[in-house]
């Protein structure tokens, strides 16, 4: 063989080596192919008749989200950080009415008043109040029910500022009216420090300073709600017989709008489904349920708990549908000692001067003279 022939062989021998590798690592690629796919359907298999737990163990994640809130005591008994919510009023009052079922509480708890304002808007005597309040940080909380379009406007500095709870229009004299005082009642009771609930309206005034307010209502042993039998067209003349037998004609009182109750009567209002379908249905004007609604009720259901008298000052001695209203003009000192210092009552089973906390109504063009005299006459 000569030498051009040997190289023209070494050639083709060296030209095929390169395909013998490629044909052989695709060989080993199919069979990897056909490995991988085999083991899939394998595991599909697994998992289907054993669950994915026995073919991929999981290790149990200890991981806790960084915004997480810690479930505490301190998470429960904190009352909410902002008044306004989505809740319905079902689903509030159903909130509300929840009662521990041990009497002592696990926590330092320092009891507070619920001041709520029902008013149709603006808050005309607000500077009052806020001298009222100053330096008492923690014995009170403060709610506001207005008209739905009302955007209060107080600065942040203000014990008013952000106090508005979600609220309705309210109708005077229909039952509304009574559901917008559930409303103030089941915010105010979502705060577990609050214990004794007042109402009061824009045009009220406080006659004393907040220690005395606060120690009468704490020291005190009944609520302070006024529900007389009246033996007249405007008393028993207003019960509905449909009332029955829920209500008696004997069982029947009317009194005061404006009251003070403890926590255990504040949840009975809100929590009420018995009576509250009857005076929607048959106490509508001239029965105003406001006048009727809850002093009844709860002659029903605690009559030993109720002072039977309110602790807010009206005058109704000039007739008509509403009481009297008070501006510039009417306020003097000798106005004031005859509401303070003008009669005796009962507090506690004893008798004494000591009857009203809270006067109304008053106009705006009352705040300047009244805080003339807050200091000298009030004590605040």
């Amino acid at each position: 063989m000569s030498w051009e022939e040997g190289k023209e062989i070494e050639t083709i021998i060296r030209t095929n080596q390169p395909r013998v590798f490629q044909l052989r690592l695709l060989q080993f690629l199919l069979l990897f192919l056909l490995v991988g796919l085999g083991v899939m359907i394998f595991s599909m298999n697994m998992i289907r008749y054993f669950g994915v737990q026995s073919v991929v163990p999981v290790a149990r994640s200890h991981f806790q989200p960084c915004f997480e809130e810690a479930n505490t005591l301190e998470t429960w008994i904190r009352p909410p950080s902002k008044l306004l919510h989505s809740m319905n009023d079902s689903e509030l009052f159903w909130r509300a009415s929840f009662v521990p079922g041990i009497k002592n509480y696990p926590f330092r708890r320092i009891p507070k008043i619920a001041f709520m304002f029902m008013t149709k808007g603006p808050l005309p005597l607000s500077p009052l109040w806020e001298r009222f309040f100053k330096g008492h940080k923690g014995l009170y909380s403060i709610y506001v029910h207005s008209l739905p379009s009302y955007d209060a406007d107080f600065p942040a500095s203000s014990v008013f500022y952000k106090r508005q709870i979600p609220s309705q229009v309210v109708e005077w004299g229909m039952m509304s009216m009574c559901d917008a005082e559930r409303r103030l009642l089941a915010n105010a009771l979502l705060d577990i420090d609050n214990e004794w609930f007042i109402l009061l309206s824009e045009s009220c005034i406080p006659l004393h300073n907040f220690s005395i307010v606060y120690r009468y209502l704490s020291r005190s042993r009944y609520s302070f709600i006024g529900a007389f039998d009246e033996d007249s067209p405007f008393g028993r003349g207003r019960y509905n017989p449909n009332l029955a037998p829920q209500v008696n004609l004997t069982e029947w009182r009317k009194g005061s709008q404006w009251f003070e109750v403890n926590r255990k009567l504040a949840i009975d209002i809100v929590g009420d489904n018995t009576f509250y379908p009857r005076f929607k249905e048959f106490c509508r004007p001239s029965c105003y349920v406001d006048e009727h609604y809850f002093q009844t009720m709860l002659t029903i259901l605690a009559p030993h708990l109720l002072a039977n008298r309110t602790t807010t000052w009206v005058d109704w001695s000039r007739g008509g549908a509403h009481p009297a209203t008070f501006g510039q003009a009417d306020i003097t000192k000798e106005f004031f000692k005859k509401i303070i210092e003008g009669g005796t009552c009962i507090y506690n089973n004893q008798p004494t001067s000591l009857c009203f906390l809270f006067a109304r109504k008053f106009a705006p063009s009352a705040l300047e003279p009244l805080s003339e005299l807050a200091s000298e006459v009030f004590g605040y």
